[in-house]
């Protein structure tokens, strides 16, 4: 504002520097979830091509269609997938598609 109180001045340079503190905060936060979401991706293809004997680009497809099909998000396919790796248990949200996918895919 200018020394009248009037609106239409220059910001404060202190607000500045906050609203771009917050701006950096939120570019923060969103980078870890991004990255956080990769590494269970990756965890996931590490499990498809493990169990399915598959090329990670293979696996990566498999889980990309299963969730577009299911319409379930893919960041929670893959936590699905990384459960069953350590459970031994598919989710039954996404079973019957991973199971219909991996048969289409594989000669047993």
């Amino acid at each position: 504002m200018h020394e009248d109180g009037l609106p239409g001045a220059v910001q404060e340079p202190e607000t500045d520097t906050v609203d771009h503190i917050k701006q950096l905060e939120t570019k923060v936060a969103q980078l870890e979830r991004a990255v956080d979401s990769h590494a269970v991706i990756d965890q996931a293809i590490g499990v498809i091509v493990a169990v399915a004997r598959m090329t990670p680009a293979q696996a990566w497809d498999l889980i990309r269609e299963t969730s577009m099909c299911t319409n379930i998000k893919l960041r929670h396919v893959a936590e699905l997938i990384v459960a069953w790796g350590t459970t031994g248990a598919l989710a039954a949200d996404i079973r019957e598609e991973i199971y219909r996918r991996l048969n289409d895919r594989i000669v047993w």
